[in-house]
């Protein structure tokens, strides 16, 4: 049982890079169209922020959820500081969950919070194995380190 085991093991761990590359990638893909809506609407991010969600400090707060949505979308697809970005954005996904989505339940077909804990999840991944050997992180540890983190 061992002899077949071992390899199937071995063959599975093979695929952690392109696993971590795929998370990155449906990540960024999907942060990039809400990210993109707030820059665009921005003014109506912060009266959103201040009349229906009661956000302690509108502008300020919502320049932040904009600007780490925007960076993480950049960071997280070319694979650069990525457990770096993934603690912040997972911050603005539990200010989601607790001010848009909870009350909605659990279903996304309900406006749930069923997305952004997948995107949590996803986050926690990240920060917990990297982005995985394809990834600038990767790139950059190995020309300047020398080696693997």
């Amino acid at each position: 049982m061992e002899k077949l085991i071992k390899p199937l093991v071995r063959i599975c761990s093979s695929f952690q890079d392109l696993s971590l590359l795929i998370v990155r990638l449906i990540l960024a893909y999907g942060f990039y169209g809400p990210a993109v809506k707030k820059i665009s609407s921005f003014q109506n991010v912060v009266i959103w922020f201040k009349d229906s969600l009661h956000i302690p400090f509108p502008f300020l707060n919502a320049v932040l959820a904009v600007a780490t949505e925007t960076i993480g979308v950049i960071l997280i697809f070319i694979g650069l500081m990525t457990r770096f970005i993934s603690v912040p954005m997972m911050v603005v996904m539990v200010v989601a969950i607790a001010t848009v989505h909870w009350s909605n339940g659990f279903h996304a077909s309900g406006n749930g919070f069923e997305i952004p804990l997948y995107y949590m999840i996803m986050l926690f991944i990240l920060l917990s194995f990297g982005p995985g050997k394809l990834s600038l992180d990767e790139t950059i540890f190995k020309k300047y380190f020398g080696s693997d983190k």
